[in-house]
């Protein structure tokens, strides 16, 4: 199990909650002993027109802070995309966050959309045909599901029900039915029971990440990566990503 990250994460471009200072050192420290580290280089403007319009490019362009880290973002999804390819499992510690990022707006601390991009640049280069994306933050990921609904190659999925046991197991249902060429996970921690969601365990993200690995390892030839959305309590937060790691390693 490889980690993108990169410590230009660590810059404060806003002063939403996924941009947070002490929020992505919290996560790293806790992971770092434990996985192997791979720095990413940004995406590049092309990358970004897979998926985002012209205007919503400048519109990111403007925001001359958070302008450079986003395409580092992006860059993190797609190194994290390409080290699944080539076999190893490998999740993106990266932000900002972006399955709020629609083609031509975003909201919700996003801006580019990373696991879309991701995902694009593969179809594209025809290096796959099916992909699967689990949504497991909090929120739905509007704009996954905008820039993907009707492309009957590209499944998104995102849980909803409200109970704790039932959240788990629509999961491993809709994993039960899925066929893919490769899983992404846009892994938000947003729902335990420690941070908004109020809802999820640490060792719910752990069994999640199992089951993306047996999935991966049953129906794609083991290819699945990850990049982080939401998950907002720090003092929580770090062992909540590990454990998904360690399940999903």
């Amino acid at each position: 199990m490889k980690v993108v990250y990169h410590h230009r994460y660590e810059e404060v471009y806003a002063g939403d909650p996924a941009a947070a200072p002490g929020r992505m050192e919290d996560i790293i420290r806790e992971v770092k002993p434990h996985f192997d580290i791979i720095e990413p280089e940004p995406a590049n403007i092309e990358d970004t027109r897979m998926v985002h319009t012209e205007d919503h490019i400048a519109y990111v362009r403007r925001r001359e802070l958070a302008y450079d880290i986003a395409l580092l973002a992006a860059g993190g999804a797609i190194t994290a995309a390409g080290l699944a390819m080539a076999g190893e499992p490998s999740f993106g510690l990266i932000r900002p966050p972006g399955h709020h990022a629609s083609p031509d707006r975003s909201w919700g601390f996003c801006y580019f959309n990373n696991v879309a991009i991701a995902i694009e640049k593969l179809r594209r280069a025809g290096k796959i045909s099916k992909a699967v994306i689990l949504d497991i933050d909090l929120h739905f990921g509007d704009g996954t599901d905008n820039f993907f609904r009707g492309v009957p190659d590209v499944v998104y999925f995102h849980p909803d029900d409200l109970d704790r046991m039932r959240f788990v197991d629509d999961i491993a249902r809709f994993l039960s039915g899925a066929a893919a060429d490769v899983i992404a996970v846009s892994a938000g921690f947003d729902r335990h029971e420690h941070d908004w969601g109020e809802m999820l365990t640490t060792d719910d993200y752990k069994e999640i990440g199992g089951m993306v690995r047996d999935f991966a390892d049953r129906a794609c030839d083991g290819r699945r990566f990850g990049v982080l959305e939401g998950g907002y309590n720090h003092a929580v937060l770090g062992q909540n990503v590990r454990a998904f790691l360690d399940g999903m390693k």
